[in-house]
């Protein structure tokens, strides 16, 4: 993170808006360049926040993302039979950190960090939260990114048959005949590209071309990869 960056967040949290205003009208256009491309860099990247991700992968196929921590991730009103209704949608971005990768095959970490395979996972769950899912039936968005730059959205149906067996059989294990003690969750209930790509209901709403999406095949599963280029 650039010093002008940490000063301006620092004015942000401490100083008063006319401060913070004053400081940017200092700065040269190159400066607040430089500036913009680190912040969105850094919120891009963040390991802890998917906001900006999930923010973009809305946008890109037409929700309103919501900023609620509650409830699915974004929404858009269409219209059915002549009746307007919400339909929703869960994202599920993944970003890979290339640094990573570089140190595992530096030798610098013993094991090998995930890469891309369109996967997913719904933490803490349970029946009754699938449950609720397969009556709301959401889209899912799931988008890939390299260094936050993005490579790929498809988008489906929560309820297609594949999906929602992959996570009934996980769910079943976990939890058998739906028996569940208080305060016991699936902590993570896992998804791949497997699991939707084959569905007539998957479509595959962004994607780079095939030439940017070669620079980036280390990131990739293998399979998944080779899957990808034969749909640009």
């Amino acid at each position: 993170m650039n010093q002008d960056l940490k000063e301006a967040i620092k004015l942000y949290a401490t100083g008063t808006h006319k401060e913070l205003n004053n400081y940017l009208l200092d700065k040269s256009k190159d400066n607040l360049i430089a500036t913009f491309n680190d912040l969105l860099t850094t919120y891009f990247n963040d390991k802890n926040s998917s906001t900006l991700r999930e923010c973009l992968t809305t946008a890109i196929c037409g929700y309103e993302h919501s900023e609620s921590k509650i409830g699915y991730n974004g929404f858009r009103q269409v219209t059915i039979n002549g009746k307007s209704k919400k339909l929703e949608c869960e994202v599920k971005p993944k970003n890979i950190d290339s640094n990573e990768i570089r140190k595992w095959k530096n030798g610098e970490r013993k094991s090998k960090p995930a890469v891309l395979n369109a996967g997913g996972n719904f933490t803490d769950y349970t029946w009754d939260r699938f449950d609720k899912d397969l009556q709301n039936n959401p889209n899912m968005l799931i988008s890939g990114f390299v260094d936050g730059k993005l490579m790929y959205i498809f988008e489906f149906p929560f309820n297609i048959n594949s999906f929602t067996e992959r996570l009934k059989l996980q769910l079943e294990k976990k939890f058998p005949n739906r028996n569940r003690k208080e305060n016991d969750f699936l902590r993570s209930a896992s998804f791949t590209y497997k699991d939707f790509i084959n569905d007539i209901d998957n479509t595959l709403k962004f994607i780079l071309s095939k030439s940017d999406l070669e620079k980036y095949k280390e990131y990739f599963d293998a399979n998944f990869f080779n899957l990808l280029l034969n749909m640009v």
